[in-house]
């Protein structure tokens, strides 16, 4: 599997995943009508309107894109994976990736919200909580992992 940056030929590729793994993953933790808000939020233009706000990369395996993360500094975004994917180690290569740029920057942790979904996710990585919010996609967990210097 390859790490790379995102392209902007990647939009439909990603928000396809994102869409898929909404409907199929999350929606077992989320109503219909915010599972249906978010799908239409991460449409292929939005896609690449957050490409060109923040650091987005993808996870490819034999050219295909299987998983997604964005980052501005040390705010983790957007981290999905394709749910046939999901538990061959996708989203922790694609975290282990953004949390070693953010701690060769001098960054001292991560930071992300998550859903109910990743929830687990994110603690099996190392991050913890540190508070909840509600949002206009529903309730999320505010979550923070401290970095070390050395790359991971």
């Amino acid at each position: 599997m390859e790490i790379r940056t995102f392209q902007p030929r990647d939009g439909p590729a990603v928000s396809g995943i994102i869409v898929r793994c909404l409907r199929e993953v999350n929606s077992r933790d989320y109503p219909a009508e915010i599972i249906a808000r978010m799908c239409a939020h991460f449409s292929d233009r939005r896609i690449e309107q957050l490409a060109r706000e923040r650091q987005m990369f993808v996870a490819a395996e034999e050219q295909a894109v299987v998983g997604t993360v964005s980052r501005d500094g040390n705010k983790v975004f957007t981290m999905f994976v394709e749910p046939t994917m999901i538990g061959r180690g996708v989203g922790r290569q694609l975290m282990h990736h953004i949390e070693g740029l953010a701690a060769d920057e001098g960054y001292d942790h991560m930071e992300t919200g998550a859903s109910i979904t990743a929830h687990e996710f994110y603690l099996r990585l190392g991050y913890a909580d540190v508070r909840t919010s509600e949002t206009e996609f529903g309730f999320n967990y505010i979550l923070r992992k401290p970095l070390s210097r050395q790359r991971q």
